[in-house]
């Protein structure tokens, strides 16, 4: 089974061969510290951890329940049934027993490795990392997140007012009603006691407990399921797999989305289409006799030892002239750019296969480059590598010029190849990568050669990647997605700041952000690298201030060269910052194992699905199905629709509840009996409200949805134009109702349903006034499909068959 940077591993296993792997295994042990694996070391590697660097090969010892994680959650279920067996004995009287030992010789274990599944467990069943660092945080407890939604925390406050409210209307509903009867009993008529009174006051109480059941907008919870499940549906055929169901309507608050570059923006499809070897700048692939000899092959074994074995170019499926590129994207545009030699990289590889390689130094953020050890030809070792081409070119002390002559490359020649070459690749767009090697011979040393007598100290690795021999650089262009722009667009539109967060050079970065319109010339924006970014938000101790970040962030428009710390550190910034008052609600994208802590800290997570890492994914709340920007804007689209129609539902549900409880309010005060009754506006409640929670939670997005602002972090759920339009129909139906109530006998010639006995039948007058209710609330829901102020209440009406259905 092959392992390698990013993955979960899914089984038991022992390592057959290694290259500089480390291992998460704090899911398992609760040690925070990366493990060292190796073959001749510590080679067992366990399931539901996580591979942090390196790659490698290990033979599948366990998996299922026999492996490490199953074991635990066999002994986890095992632990609970237990504990469910002597809660049931318990209540037949057997407590005082105590809880039979099985005869399995793992249950002495039992707590501490059930406590390990707790940690090891997330919502999904799928392990969790914890830890700090660059690794991605810990989440305790069954929630992904420890904090509420948005779109919950308004809920929740507005459930807690209406609450209060209900409960006062209620209250002095009951106390109206008993007040006015002994009133008018025990001292107008001066009647005694009698035990059929009970009756009346029970009558009272009923009235009130319905006022509070009415008051309290109980078909929200199902507005609000139905709502997120309908758009989850829907949003998978969008590119989106919903992780976390809250992550859906937060989306619709977003106010910033950090994005990466590579896959996100652009293609994720790199060729090569330029290259600089010898102090020739070819826009073509060059041909392989036009090349020094000497240089070529050295160019060509560098790029084909030095990828990871699992990137390779595939045939077409539909038999075109475009290839598969299988892997890490930029090792297949160094592949392509063999080939393109008119060499094969397989032969190559064939020849030197991974079990000769003597050292890996894999690629991480920090390296920002990868470099391979392997035998030399005639004894000795020899190093190839690559990376980006301002990193590289620092390592290297000499260069091939013409004709493959081998000088010294001095800082004059690094300044002039970086001025001359470099720059001008960036500035259009192209990620540049050098290439470079070093040779460790035992006998006589060449001048860029190192004499060994033994063998060389791997671990060193400053020195054993310094004073390199610079081989060429190539530009490797990865186009823009021919939607991204236009997805942009609308998202600025939408009021939402997109920023895009790369590994890449500062000019491709800002080359890139021009062309997809994040960042114009002209505009009043701020492109920094990584190094400057920290410069500017720390301070004398090396601390980060948010106030130094708060001068930084709202400019800010691209952040190169960056770290996932870096990442991290603005996000957590951003999402911190009070200088708005409505505060920000942030998105980012990322794809790699060391992108988990910000997209944890994130509002909403998006997790690369065709590039990223099994870690990034299980640290995401949604992944991105196509890699692809543009379904980031339909996300948004879907989380404001989300939004919009619980605020649907919210609105058509108080009209009813404050038409009703002031009925019934009004009603018990001046008739001494409610109009409505309890069976009446439970009826409403149950029927109308759940069917209309139905109805408005399942309309379709529309493109007006970005052309307006976020609501962001503090804005009330209830806007000033729903707040009008609540109150505009509450007071037309209860005027309406209450004209019924106090003339209605006599405008339709019906008998009198006011002061009658308790007990009687029902009245033709108060039957008026619940149809009347009825079917003014039936209508009242075509209006609360418009929550914006639009006159034209039927428009779309009938693109939503489950509303005009249910209607």
């Amino acid at each position: 089974c092959q392992i390698k940077y990013g993955d979960l591993l899914p089984a038991d296993g022992i390592l057959i061969q290694s290259n500089d792997l480390k291992i998460d295994e704090s899911s398992l042990t609760g040690e925070s510290d990366h493990v060292k694996k190796g073959e001749s070391f510590d080679p067992m590697v366990l399931s539901g951890t996580h591979v942090m660097e390196g790659s490698g090969k290990m033979l599948v010892t366990a998996v299922g329940v026999n492996s490490q994680a199953g074991i635990i959650f066999t002994l986890l279920g095992a632990a609970v049934d237990e504990q469910e067996q002597e809660i049931k004995k318990q209540r037949k009287g057997g407590g005082d027993e105590e809880a039979p030992v099985t005869g399995n010789s793992h249950v002495s274990a039992g707590p501490v490795n059930v406590a390990a599944a707790e940690n090891h467990a997330g919502t999904d069943g799928a392990p969790r990392i914890e830890g700090g660092g660059e690794k991605v945080p810990h989440e305790g407890g069954s929630d992904h997140k420890k904090e509420k939604s948005v779109l919950q925390a308004k809920l929740t406050k507005l459930a807690i007012q209406i609450g209060y409210a209900g409960s006062t209307i209620a209250v002095l509903t009951v106390v109206i009603l008993v007040t006015q009867f002994c009133i008018r009993t025990f001292v107008i008529e001066n009647k005694p006691w009698k035990n059929v009174y009970v009756s009346e006051f029970v009558r009272h109480l009923i009235i009130g407990v319905t006022v509070l059941v009415v008051a309290v907008p109980e078909g929200l919870p199902l507005a609000v399921t139905l709502s997120l499940a309908y758009s989850v549906k829907k949003m998978m055929k969008d590119n989106n797999l919903v992780r976390h169901l809250d992550a859906c309507e937060t989306m619709g608050n977003a106010t910033a989305i950090c994005s990466d570059k590579t896959g996100t923006l652009t293609t994720n499809r790199m060729t090569v289409v330029q290259s600089y070897i010898c102090e020739v700048l070819s826009k073509t692939t060059p041909k392989f006799s036009s090349i020094p000899s000497n240089v070529a092959n050295l160019i060509i074994h560098g790029i084909s030892i030095n990828s990871a074995f699992t990137s390779r170019i595939m045939p077409s499926e539909d038999n075109t002239d475009v290839t598969k590129q299988v892997g890490n994207k930029t090792e297949c545009a160094l592949l392509g750019f063999v080939l393109g030699l008119g060499k094969s990289y397989q032969t190559i590889r064939d020849d030197m296969p991974e079990e000769m390689f003597t050292r890996v130094y894999t690629f991480n953020s920090v390296r920002k480059s990868m470099s391979t050890v392997v035998p030399r030809q005639g004894g000795g070792y020899r190093l190839f590598t690559k990376g980006a081409s301002e990193i590289i070119l620092k390592k290297c002390a000499f260069i091939y010029g013409r004709d493959g002559n081998l000088e010294k490359f001095t800082r004059e020649m690094q300044d002039r190849l970086v001025r001359n070459v470099i720059e001008p690749m960036a500035c259009d767009g192209l990620r540049t990568i050098s290439i470079a090697y070093r040779d460790f011979v035992p006998g006589k040393a060449e001048i860029n050669q190192v004499h060994i007598d033994t063998e060389p100290n791997w671990d060193d690795e400053e020195y054993i990647c310094n004073n390199l021999t610079g081989l060429c650089v190539v530009g490797i262009e990865d186009p823009v997605r021919p939607e991204v722009p236009d997805a942009i667009r609308k998202c600025q539109r939408a009021g939402i700041t997109v920023r895009m967060v790369t590994g890449d050079n500062i000019n491709t970065a800002r080359s890139i952000a021009n062309k997809c319109g994040i960042c114009k010339p002209g505009d009043d924006c701020l492109i920094l690298e990584g190094k400057e970014f920290n410069r500017r938000i720390r301070d004398a101790n090396g601390e980060v201030q948010q106030h130094l970040l708060d001068k930084v962030w709202p400019k800010l428009r691209v952040l190169a060269r960056s770290s996932p710390t870096d990442k991290y550190t603005l996000v957590k910034g951003i999402i911190d910052s009070k200088i708005s008052e409505s505060r920000e609600v942030v998105a980012v994208t990322g794809d790699g194992t060391n992108d988990g802590p910000a997209l944890k800290k994130a509002d909403v997570g998006f997790a690369m699905g065709i590039a990223g890492t099994d870690v990034a994914k299980e640290a995401s709340d949604i992944i991105l199905t196509d890699d692809n920007f543009s379904s980031i804007v339909k996300a948004v689209m879907w989380g404001r629709n989300v939004y919009d129609s619980i605020a649907k539902f919210l609105q058509f549900q108080l009209t009813v509840n404050i038409v009703a409880v002031i009925v019934a309010f009004i009603g018990a005060c001046a008739v001494q009996d409610s109009p409505l009754k309890a069976v009446q506006m439970l009826w409403v409640n149950l029927i109308m409200d759940t069917l209309a929670s139905l109805a408005l939670a399942t309309e379709m997005p529309t493109p007006d949805l970005l052309l307006r602002k976020p609501y962001g972090r503090t804005k009330p759920l209830i806007s000033r134009t729903m707040m009008k339009n609540i109150l505009g129909q509450a007071i037309y139906q209860l005027g309406v109702v209450f004209a019924l109530l106090f003339v209605g006998d006599r405008m339709l010639d019906i008998p009198t349903g006011r002061n009658t006995r308790p007990g009687a039948e029902p009245s033709q007058h108060f039957t008026v006034i619940f149809n009347t209710f009825v079917m003014m609330t039936l209508f009242n829901e075509i209006n609360a499909r418009k929550i914006h102020g639009q006159r034209n209440v039927f428009e779309g009406l009938f693109t939503n068959p489950i509303f005009y259905c249910i209607w």
